[in-house]
């Protein structure tokens, strides 16, 4: 059974890939995951704000000695430390897991921390994901401009490394096809679909607003599944889901829609890292009952038709889902 597969120009093992969380954030978690058989790793995020509160102290430690004696400066502030992460020393040692490490770094707006991008790709990471957080404050912010801050942090990052570049988004755009084609044309070269955002709500009881992630579960899977099988033969980016994957058939029917690489964090966390092999199984599994010999023969089978929106996924679809629900729960 062949599971070989190709995502932002890398040779994978197989398509699936263990996404940012507390396993990818040491070097014996990806140690285990690779061990477990996920085809690359993307390491937690590098956070704008860490950025700039580490660059603010070395700062603020350069000044201090500076006072005391010149010659502090050499053994106490590294001279690269504004563009060197704190995290590189984690991608070196992940580099020699056996599987491609993909750094990650989260922001918001445009400006010097992107050189940190060159910093990690010196560091060995295989690719750069970007995980732009971000949403406006001022309700009165254009929605061009709210996109065109994706696109020209995508042009920073794309200006300081050599490594292919993926950005990972949210679907909350007023026209989601048009900005991944519009990435797409920036050269990103992947788009991972989708960004989940903190789930913050209120507490009647207490009063308060609690703040916190949900682990994803497979009914959160429709809106990036059929997205990607929009998205497939339509843009020259790679394509990677993320959210909702429980399964091999899980990972089956992303690959069906058209995805690249299937990422997961949710289910290795509920199961552990040796969960990666249960997914593999279940998709050769899955493969051999249908008949496929590889990801190749059966990769964005179920994907829109090119130019169209294709059974299922434009109004008929709708229509017809509404007509199948109106029936099912009819009063009687």
């Amino acid at each position: 059974m062949n599971l070989d597969t190709s995502y932002l120009g890398l040779k994978l093992r197989n398509p699936l890939v263990a996404s940012p969380g507390p396993m990818t954030a040491t070097a014996g978690g990806i140690a285990r995951l690779a061990e477990a058989g996920v085809g690359a790793v993307v390491l937690p995020s590098l956070f704008e704000e860490q950025i700039r509160a580490e660059a603010e102290r070395d700062e603020r430690l350069a000044e201090v000695n500076a006072d005391s004696f010149a010659e502090a400066t050499t053994f106490l502030v590294d001279p690269g430390a504004s563009t060197r992460p704190r995290q590189y020393s984690l991608i070196e040692r992940a580099a020699g897991s056996g599987v491609p490490v993909i750094a990650s770094l989260n922001g918001s707006t445009t400006g010097g921390w992107t050189e940190y991008a060159r910093a990690m790709q010196d560091a060995g990471a295989a690719a750069i994901e970007l995980n732009i957080y971000y949403l406006p404050q001022e309700m009165l912010t254009p929605a061009r401009d709210a996109e065109q801050r994706f696109i020209d942090i995508l042009g920073e990052v794309k200006a300081v490394v050599s490594v292919p570049v993926a950005v990972k988004l949210t679907p909350y755009f007023s026209s989601f096809g048009e900005m991944a084609v519009r990435l797409d044309r920036a050269g990103a070269d992947g788009l991972v679909l989708f960004n989940r955002f903190m789930q913050a709500d209120v507490n009647p009881d207490t009063l308060t607003v609690s703040t916190g992630f949900r682990l994803s579960s497979p009914a959160e899977a429709t809106a990036a599944r059929s997205w990607i099988a929009r998205l497939r033969g339509q843009v020259r980016a790679s394509l990677a889901a993320s959210t909702g994957v429980e399964t091999g058939d899980d990972v089956a029917a992303y690959l069906l829609a058209g995805a690249d690489v299937v990422m997961t964090t949710s289910s290795l966390l509920r199961h552990g890292p040796a969960h990666a092999a249960v997914l593999l199984d279940g998709l050769t599994a899955w493969m051999q009952r249908k008949g496929f010999g590889g990801v190749a023969d059966f990769r964005g089978m179920l994907a829109a038709t090119a130019g169209a929106a294709g059974p299922g996924y434009g109004r008929s679809g709708y229509l017809s889902a509404v007509a199948q629900a109106t029936r099912a729960y009819a009063l009687r």
